[in-house]
């Protein structure tokens, strides 16, 4: 151990190698002087992270703050020993020198080159000295958690009920104590150990599926190693790695930063619990380690920009990994779930403690005084576990935790990554899903598909042909300005092509960056031959403001490098201008946007001129063809900025100032691309299924109003022919109807299967959500079919909180922007696809397609309907039918008719292993043909189920028991009349002998009726209101249990073991049953289902009657 803290101390120090290396890394650390670039995103590779780490949003922002201020504390009384974990965490950390020192001192004492990385020998030797760059587990009680096994649920009850049977077999009992009691301690005993190794078991399969699932998403990171750009799971990352990091990005490891865009921030919120970004830079800005800006702390995101940095500290050795080991797990919250069988459980335990306040009062005011014979405090002790155990579902944690791992498999069977089986939960009460567009409802493969010069507009596919033939002698056509607009578009753009495919064509090439920047790319090099990259080589690039949601637009500035790319790039005039320290100004952005800011364009012969009505009239004309058509278009310009005109120096704040200026008025348009995503192919099925759930859909984009609206209409979220705008919400609530929807889409909108919601479509715009106030908001949250189009991030996330109001939300998307909406909802989801911030701000991530959700959607329905079926089954025989039999023995002196220990029969084993079952059963056809569950007043057990399991199921079952029973005993000369109130005394001609065995073979009738019952009970809860004919149990792969079969045959079983083997009957007091009380209970079972199926269809052709209110 002190080995390990020296060894430790060291490398914080200083971290040197082998001499060989120490050359190595002299010579690279001073090939290249410190620099701060502009954004290179197309250098990174999208790195997808692992939810296998610890969660630091609960408590590491105030341990954060914490260690971050002892830095300062230690700094100034330099503490030697100190009193917490804490301090001495703060005091490792103050010892750190990374972030005053220079890149290259950083790039010598790591021996690595900024060039060329780190070698494959150094990597290995680094991962055997360092190990794996993870977190290392949380630690967990042992002991307290075998503690839960034990005594989580009802086992704390069975123990204790153990005991007291113990006690009252010996010393109670004597002088003649009974095997039957002590039988029924020790299964009371035997089913307390099984219950725990049960749920050993359950934890250890739900685990390695939970695991299972978070390895489906391994976190990648591109590193440069041996001089190549190479992408590594982050857990190989070493110390000295060179990482590449993007606007999206998660950091894996504690980086000093190398060089860093203009624009680069990273948001902190994971650590230290502040939302405000943090500029990133090269030199230091403090001397505290944890407060400087010139390093990346692991688990922060890159918000904008982009970065390269050296890895400082891996594993625990990150700031992150040091507080998070001085910090226990993080405790999570209740789920809706577990609350309601909180709720559940703690209602049967006060009816349970109430019913046995009752026997003890019933028993000690008047049976010991009245009936001192009847029970003895031996009986009474077993009367009242017998209460327990008849009010207590002992089947119920092992079903839960069985369809809880049942769910989690069918998730990772769908490519469905889910942080926790809360988020499926609540994805069953989903009303309303906010969708992304880009990436989310389309593919994100985007190709540029049309392009104009001020008025001259054509497809590209028709622009390459004539490109292709101007180039033939003779050809008299002029096609410069588009060569313009191929050459501007390589320019301004982040994308690289894969310079390892340079003889695979264009179109199938691999590129580098976000899917506009490739599609805009794409277009560049199909025109210009090839030769995109010798001419990104002619210019130099001094300056980059990088695309983001809230600008719309990105700038790149350039000096010329070679003078023969200016006739390529400008018109005639300027390129015979443009001066050597001359900037070529580059944007491409919205067109809403720049369109002002334009004061010339070029036209279709070449030439400039300006923008006067007329042609900003065309212009905006040919925008809104190409947004109706479905399709994103961007505006490219440019403007030449004389030397004499830039005054600050690059790479400062200064110049990023003067930049975004000069790009607020005087560019000359270059033209407008037209950008298609194509729909994911399922989203039309999805939108519709999710429709028919109840489920409202609204499209919530960047894009332009016309674009979105036309895109709405392919994926089939608007339906409507009239769509309604802002003017049709009205400011006040005595507006009128303005804003009804015409009276046959409310007709078609008024279909009990489809919504509540009388309002049709409505298309609304950013800006304009910015002039509503509360009442119109609650009018835009009432239509059916919604449109946001031209939001911000901060926009997105005033829609999901508006919609909460009244729904519960899912959110839907895969960008930087999408973030905060994302965290705001009750479920965020983002694609597989997405940026590492997206999927850590969300709670499931779709890795496989979008359809997927409808399959997450579907199995939160599931989840809950089948522990309401669970709960079902058991209440009737297994708590009603078992309550009454200690009730009447207690009040109206009648023998107890059903022995204790067969009630625990009952309890933890036949119905037990059936209960289990259902938590297999599959969807019913019509889980997604009703509207979502009210968490406020669609409770797991409502007074419909407890009207079904107690006043139909459970009195059924009881009255046909105590039937068998006493007419068995009638039938044997034993008389009701003459038992009923008889507290024990029998009639002188009956023999207590033979009433004894009789009553055995009664007790034997009773549970073999139930049981039996049980079965039919069992078919009959499978469907809530489908018929068994609809659901079957067999046949059909769509609605089959085959699990329900081997239950039914265990029960048999146990019913043979317990009433069969002589020996068995000697110790618990049980007998064979005669053959006609085995066929009889058949008849009462077909009963059963005769009736609820009678219920069900009641149900379904009367949706709206009594018996649907009161159906469970």
């Amino acid at each position: 151990m002190a080995s390990e803290k020296a060894a430790e101390a060291q490398t914080a120090e200083r971290v040197r190698w082998g001499d060989e290396e120490q050359g190595r890394g002299r010579r690279d650390s001073r090939s290249r002087p410190q620099s701060r670039s502009g954004s290179r995103e197309s250098l990174a590779i999208r790195s997808i992270h692992s939810r296998g780490q610890v969660d630091p949003s609960v408590t590491l922002p105030i341990q954060y703050r914490t260690v971050s201020f002892q830095i300062e504390e230690s700094k100034a009384k330099d503490r030697v020993v100190a009193a917490r974990a804490a301090s001495s965490a703060a005091k490792d950390l103050s010892d750190l020198e990374w972030h005053t020192i220079s890149p290259e001192e950083v790039s010598k004492r790591l021996t690595t080159s900024r060039d060329a990385g780190l070698s494959g020998d150094q990597v290995k030797r680094r991962q055997q000295e360092y190990g794996r760059n993870a977190p290392s587990p949380p630690k967990t009680n042992r002991t307290l958690t075998i503690l839960g096994y034990f005594f989580k649920g009802f086992g704390g009850i069975l123990l204790v009920g153990s005991i007291l049977v113990f006690v009252s077999w010996k010393p109670l009992g004597e002088p003649a104590p009974a095997l039957a009691n002590l039988a029924l301690a020790i299964v009371l005993l035997a089913v307390f150990f099984i219950q725990a190794a049960f749920a050993m078991f359950q934890d250890w399969s739900t685990s390695r599926v939970m695991a299972s699932i978070k390895d489906m998403l391994p976190e990648q990171c591109q590193v440069t190693r041996d001089g190549n750009v190479v992408s590594v799971p982050a857990e190989e990352l070493v110390p000295g790695d060179i990482v590449h990091i993007k606007s999206g990005n998660k950091l894996p490891a504690d980086l000093r930063f190398i060089q860093i865009s203009s624009d680069a921030k990273f948001d902190r919120s994971v650590l230290t619990g502040e939302s405000r970004p943090v500029a990133a830079t090269v030199k230091h800005t403090d001397e505290n380690y944890l407060e400087t800006h010139n390093i990346g702390l692991q688990g922060t995101h890159c918000i904008i920009g982009s970065g390269v940095g050296i890895v400082v500290a891996t594993g625990d050795r990150t700031v992150f990994g040091r507080i998070a080991v001085l910090t226990s797990e993080p405790k999570t919250k209740m789920t809706t779930l577990e609350r309601e069988v909180l709720y559940f459980v703690l209602f049967i335990c006060a009816v349970m403690f109430t019913m046995i306040v009752v026997v003890l009062i019933v028993w000690g005011a008047w049976l010991r005084r009245d009936h001192p014979d009847f029970i003895s405090v031996s009986a009474l002790i077993v009367s009242c576990v017998s209460v327990a155990v008849a009010f207590i579902p002992e089947g119920l944690p092992i079903a839960i935790t069985a369809g809880l791992t049942i769910t989690a498999n069918m998730m990772k069977k769908n490519m469905i990554l889910c942080k926790s089986l809360k988020t499926v939960e609540t994805l069953g009460s989903v009303s309303v899903i906010c969708s992304d567009k880009t990436g989310t409802l389309t593919q994100g493969k985007m190709s540029l598909t049309d392009c104009s010069i001020g008025t001259s507009n054509m497809t590209v596919k028709d622009l390459q042909e004539k490109m292709a033939s101007s180039e033939k002698p003779g050809s008299q056509q002029s096609l410069a300005p588009f060569g313009q607009l191929a050459a501007l578009s390589a320019l301004c753009n982040a994308a690289e092509l894969d310079a390892a495919q340079a003889d695979v064509p264009v179109a199938k090439r691999n590129i580098f960056g976000d899917a506009t920047d490739t599609a805009v790319l794409r277009f560049s090099e199909s025109l210009s031959a090839g030769n995109v990259g010798y001419f990104r080589g002619c210019w130099q690039r001094v300056f980059e403001l990088a695309f983001n949601s809230k600008n719309k637009f990105m700038i790149r500035c350039f000096n010329i490098s070679r003078r023969e790319a200016l006739k390529q790039t400008l018109d005639a005039d300027a390129a015979a201008t443009f001066g050597d320290n001359d900037l070529l100004l580059t944007i491409k952005g919205a067109p809403d946007v720049l369109l002002g800011r334009c004061t010339q364009y070029v036209t279709p012969s070449g030439a400039v001129a300006n923008v006067d009505e007329h042609v900003a009239a065309t212009l905006e004309h040919v925008k809104n063809i190409y947004s109706s058509q479905g399709k994103r278009c961007l505006l490219l310009a440019r403007k030449i900025i004389p030397a004499d005109m830039v005054s600050a120096v690059p790479e400062t704040v200064e110049y990023e100032q003067e930049m975004t200026a000069h790009a607020k008025t005087g560019l000359i348009l270059v033209g407008l691309v037209a950008i298609v995503d194509p729909l994911r192919p399922e989203i039309r099925d999805v939108v519709t299924t999710l429709r028919g759930a109840g489920i409202r859909i609204a499209m919530v984009t960047g894009d332009f109003a016309l674009t979105a609206l036309a895109i709405s209409r392919e994926a089939g979220i608007v339906t409507c022919v009239n769509v309604d705008g802002v003017a049709n919400l009205d400011r006040y609530s005595d507006g009128g109807s303005s804003s009804s929807p015409p009276s046959e889409e409310a007709d078609e909108l008024k279909k009990p299967n489809a919504s509540p919601f009388t309002r049709g479509a409505i298309v609304i715009s950013g800006p304009e959500l910015t002039t509503l106030n509360d009442h119109q908001w609650r009018l835009l949250t009432e239509y059916e079919e919604i449109v946001f189009a031209r939001t911000t991030p901060e926009q997105k996330l005033r829609i999901v909180r508006e919609f909460q109001t009244n729904n519960v939300v899912a959110m839907t998307g895969d960008g930087v922007n999408d973030a905060p909406s994302l965290k705001a909802a009750d479920v965020g989801i983002s694609m597989g696809s997405g940026s590492d911030i997206a999927m850590e701000a969300a709670d499931m991530v779709l890795l496989d397609t979008f359809s997927s959700v409808v399959t997450a959607v579907q199995y939160g329905r599931v989840v809950f309907d089948n522990l309401k079926k669970v709960i079902a089954y058991l209440l009737p025989a297994g708590s009603f039918s078992e309550f009454w039999p200690v009730i009447t023995n207690v009040v109206f002196g009648l023998p107890q008719i059903l022995s204790s220990f067969l009630m625990i029969v009952i309890c933890c084993f036949t119905d037990c292993a059936a209960a289990t079952c259902l938590s297999f059963e599959k969807p019913e056809a019509d889980v997604l043909l009703r509207r979502p569950r009210n968490v406020k007043k669609d409770r797991l057990v409502n007074w419909q189920l407890i009207f079904q399991a107690y006043g139909i199921i459970g009195m059924t079952q009881t009255i046909t028991s105590f039937a068998m029973s006493y007419w068995y005993m009638e039938r044997n000369g034993i008389p009701f009349k003459d038992i009923w109130f008889s507290f024990g005394v029998l009639p002188s001609n009956i023999d207590p002998d033979y009433y004894q065995a009789k009553l055995t073979e009664a007790s034997s009738i009773y549970f073999v009726n139930l049981v039996v019952m049980q079965w039919f009970n069992l078919m009959a809860t499978r469907t809530r209101r489908l018929s068994i004919f609809q659901h079957p149990p067999v046949f059909n792969k769509e609605t089959q249990n085959l699990y329900l079969f081997p239950s039914i045959l265990f029960s048999l079983l146990m019913v043979f073991l317990w009433l069969y083997p002589p020996a068995i009957q000697e110790v618990i007091v049980t007998s064979p049953v005669p053959v006609e009380y085995w066929f009889l209970p058949f008849a009462f079972g077909i009963y059963i289902i005769l009736i609820d199926e009678g219920r069900r269809y009641w149900v379904r052709k009367y949706p709206k009657g009594w018996v649907a209110r009161a159906a469970w």
